[in-house]
């Protein structure tokens, strides 16, 4: 009995480190329902609630040394009961908004602002938590909160994996997305100080990209090799499918010296990925 309980702590053990070391990213896959759309559409959504809870509660630590330098982070222990509740009635407001009938640039908008909005909501409905792979919504050995079907949209069920991986990804095909959809990690590009709208959408996603490959933990050149955030190796197929074309992207928005030191390397020698909660230490 005693060699059987040890067993199974051990497989426990090891299943946990493997699922929080090694995931594996959902293909794109088009939800053809979501291609719905009125290009005449004038509507516009405000995500003026979005937009007050990211003033109010995430960092920049543009001016930090510490390890979350160029990072941004969010005072989860700090938000209020009023403002939880605020995160919940935004994200109600954007689920009974018939979607479908909107142009495609506030589609684009609505569904990133969503995606991150239901991560921080999900994030607080469990915290404290050391990282989002430790929030188990959909069985024993899966890891974070991604499968769970958390809302619907146009009596559609969605889970965050829909969202980024059957509607963002397929439908706009642009490899920026993965700097826009926040996963609540410290590996992971920023989680803006500010919603996507239409207006801004083109202005943000450049920035995201530019400040995310600049910064170590989406680009890094250690003697003479590369070694790039695990999203260059999950999501290759969105950045051209084999390393020179994901060099080639990554040297668009690279600033010197890194932009030269991209330019005498052929090849991806590593990545890495921080799951730690992107929390306000």
């Amino acid at each position: 009995m005693r060699f059987i309980k040890t067993a199974l702590l051990c497989l426990v053990a090891l299943t946990t480190t493997l699922s929080i070391n090694t995931y594996a990213a959902p293909k794109s896959e088009l939800w053809e329902y979501w291609l719905q759309h009125d290009p005449q559409s004038k509507m516009v959504i405000s995500h003026n609630p979005w937009n007050q809870f990211l003033s109010t509660y995430v960092e920049t630590n543009s001016n930090s040394n510490t390890a979350v330098k160029g990072i941004n982070t969010l005072k989860y222990a700090s938000v209020t009961a009023a403002d939880k509740q605020a995160l919940k009635s935004y994200i109600a407001t954007l689920t009974a908004l018939p979607i479908s009938q909107y142009n495609r640039n506030q589609q684009r908008a609505y569904w990133i602002n969503l995606y991150n909005a239901l991560t921080v909501d999900v994030v607080l409905d469990h915290y404290p938590v050391k990282s989002i792979m430790d929030i188990k919504l959909s069985g024993l050995f899966t890891r974070g909160p991604w499968k769970k079907e958390l809302i619907s949209v146009e009596q559609q069920p969605l889970s965050l994996n829909d969202i980024e991986h059957r509607i963002l990804r397929p439908i706009w095909k642009d490899p920026r997305t993965h700097y826009a959809v926040n996963c609540a990690s410290l590996g992971c590009p920023n989680l803006s100080t500010q919603a996507y709208t239409a207006e801004n959408m083109e202005q943000q996603l450049e920035q995201a990209a530019t400040a995310f490959i600049n910064h170590p933990r989406g680009v890094e050149i250690k003697d003479g090799t590369l070694i790039v955030s695990s999203i260059y190796n999950w999501f290759k197929e969105d950045f051209g499918g084999d390393d020179t074309q994901v060099i080639k992207h990554l040297e668009q928005y690279a600033k010197e010296p890194l932009k030269h030191q991209l330019s005498t390397v052929q090849s991806i020698f590593d990545d890495q990925y921080n799951w730690q909660l992107n929390e306000v230490r």
